[in-house]
C-alpha cells in the first residue's frame, strides 16, 4: 500500500469517526438539567389556568387537582429511593406501573407527562393542555438526553397516567352527573337559591364521590349548626345573624381591612355582574386552586427539589379533595339557610353581602374546612412558622398578602367568610376544626418518606 493510499484511508476513517460522534448529540449533564422543579410548577399552573377558563365548581376542581398530582408523584417516585409510592395508602389505588429496573429513565419527564395526560382528560379545554405540553416537550428535548431515554420516559409516564385515569374512573364521579337536582322545600330554616342568579345548588351528591383517605364522607361529622330561630330576638341564632349584619360596623380602618380580607379570599370561580339587561361574569380561581398556588409559592420559597414539590402537591391536593367531600356531606345534611336570605327576609330587604353568596347551603364553611386541611398538609411538608408572600391572585387583581404560617393564612381564610357576609361565625370556626381533622388524617395515613 503506497503512501497516498494510506493517507487517503486515514482521512476517510477519521471522517467516519467524526460523523458518527457528531450524531450523538446527547448532553452529559442532561440528568442535572432535567430535574428542574419548574417543569412541575408550570404544568400545575397550566392545569389551574384551564380550570379557571373552563369554570369548574370548587369541589370538581379539587378532584381535577388531586388525580394529576398523584400521577406526577407516582411517575417520579421510582427515581427517588428515599420516598415511597402512595399505592396501598390511598383508597383503591393499587398496582401502579413500575419502570424496568434494568433501564435508565428521566423521571421528571415521566412525571409531567403523567400529570398532563391525567389533567387533559379531566378538563374541557384539552387543546390548551395539548399546546402547553408540546412547548414543554421542546424544553425537555433541548436538554438533549439520549433519544431512547426520552422515549422510554414518555412511555412510562403515559402508562402511569393511564392507570391513574382508570382508577379515577371508578370514583363515582360520572354516576353523580346523572343524579337529580337538589330539592328545595318550604322550611324557613333550609337553604334557598340566592341573588343575583338564584342558581341551583352545586354538587348536592358530592358525598357519593370516593374519598382518597377518608373512610367515608361522614368520618368527621361536626356538631350541628345553631338551631334556626328568628322569632326570639335573644336567641343564639338571631345573634349570629346580627353579627353578620353588623360585622362591618366598625371604624373605617377595621372596616377597610375586613373588606380587603373578604375580597382576597373570595375565590369564587364565577361571579356574575348585572347592568340593566346585560349580564357578564368574572372568572377567578377556586379556593382549592388558591391553596395549590400557595403550595407552589412554598415550593419556590423553600427551594424545594422536584420530588419534595411533587410530595407537596400530592398531599395538599388529597387534603383538599377529602376536605371538600367531608364539608359537602355536612352542607347538604344540615341544609342551613344563608345569611343573605335571612337578613333580606327578616331584617333588611336592601342588604347585600360584600361577596356574592355561592349557590349551596351554609354550614360548614367550605373555605374554612379546606383551608385548614391544606394548612395541615403544607405544615407537614414545610414546617411551622413558614413565612411567605401570597401572590397567587395578583393576576386576578388582588394584592400580595404576607403570612407567617399556613395556619395563620387558613384562619384568615375562614374569618373572611364572616366578613364577606356569606357565613355565620360557627360555620367558620367549626369548619376549621373539621378541616384540621381531615388534614391530620391525611398526613398520618399517607407516608411518603
Amino acid at each position: 500500500m503506497n503512501k497516498f493510499t494510506t493517507s487517503f484511508l486515514t482521512i476517510i476513517f477519521t471522517s467516519i469517526i467524526f460523523f458518527c460522534s457528531s450524531c450523538d448529540t446527547s448532553n452529559p449533564n442532561w440528568e442535572e438539567e432535567s430535574i428542574n422543579p419548574e417543569y412541575l410548577h408550570r404544568s400545575l399552573q397550566q392545569i389551574t389556568d384551564v380550570i379557571v377558563h373552563d369554570i369548574f365548581s370548587p369541589p370538581v376542581a379539587s378532584r381535577i387537582y388531586a388525580y394529576p398530582s398523584i400521577a406526577a408523584y407516582e411517575a417520579l417516585v421510582p427515581g427517588y429511593p428515599g420516598y415511597q409510592s402512595l399505592e396501598g395508602q390511598i383508597n383503591e389505588l393499587n398496582n401502579v406501573p413500575k419502570p424496568d429496573s434494568t433501564k435508565e429513565y428521566c423521571y421528571p419527564l415521566a412525571a409531567v407527562k403523567a400529570m398532563l395526560i391525567v389533567g387533559k382528560q379531566l378538563v374541557f379545554s384539552e387543546d390548551k393542555i395539548e399546546a402547553f405540553e408540546l412547548d414543554l416537550m421542546k424544553d425537555f428535548q433541548a436538554v438533549n438526553m439520549p433519544k431512547d431515554i426520552f422515549e422510554r420516559s414518555l412511555s412510562f409516564g403515559e402508562s402511569v397516567g393511564k392507570h391513574i385515569l382508570e382508577w379515577a374512573d371508578k370514583d363515582n364521579y360520572k354516576q353523580t352527573r346523572t343524579f337529580p337536582k337538589f330539592t328545595i322545600n318550604d322550611d324557613p330554616a333550609r337553604w334557598k337559591p340566592t341573588p343575583p342568579d338564584y342558581l341551583d345548588a352545586i354538587e348536592p351528591h358530592w358525598d357519593k364521590i370516593r374519598p382518597f383517605v377518608l373512610d367515608s364522607a361522614r368520618q368527621f361529622v361536626p356538631d350541628p349548626p345553631t338551631p334556626f330561630d328568628v322569632v326570639d330576638k335573644d336567641s343564639k341564632f338571631y345573634q349570629e345573624v346580627l353579627e353578620v349584619y353588623t360585622v362591618l360596623e366598625v371604624d373605617n380602618d377595621y372596616k377597610d381591612e375586613r373588606i380587603a380580607v373578604a375580597k382576597f379570599w373570595d375565590c369564587n370561580p364565577f361571579v356574575s355582574h348585572h347592568k340593566g339587561h346585560v349580564m357578564f361574569a368574572t372568572k377567578k380561581i377556586t379556593p382549592g386552586g388558591h391553596w395549590m398556588g400557595i403550595s407552589q409559592i412554598a415550593c419556590r420559597t423553600a427551594q424545594a427539589d422536584i420530588m419534595k414539590s411533587a410530595k407537596a402537591y400530592a398531599l395538599t391536593s388529597i387534603a383538599l379533595a377529602d376536605a371538600f367531600i367531608s364539608c359537602w356531606e355536612e352542607k347538604f345534611q344540615s341544609n342551613l339557610i344563608r345569611p343573605e336570605t335571612v337578613i333580606n327576609t327578616y331584617i333588611d330587604q336592601e342588604w347585600t353581602p360584600v361577596l356574592q353568596t355561592p349557590p349551596f347551603p351554609e354550614y360548614t364553611s367550605g373555605h374554612s374546612v379546606i383551608s385548614a386541611a391544606a394548612a395541615v398538609a403544607l405544615t407537614d411538608v414545610f414546617g411551622e412558622n413558614f413565612e411567605y408572600a401570597d401572590s397567587v391572585e395578583v393576576k386576578y387583581g388582588m394584592p400580595v398578602r404576607q403570612f407567617t404560617s399556613f395556619q395563620q393564612a387558613s384562619e384568615e381564610a375562614a374569618i373572611s367568610r364572616l366578613y364577606g357576609g356569606i357565613h355565620y361565625s360557627p360555620a367558620c370556626f367549626v369548619g376549621v376544626e373539621q378541616g384540621k381533622l381531615v388534614g391530620k388524617l391525611v398526613v398520618e395515613k399517607v407516608k411518603t418518606d
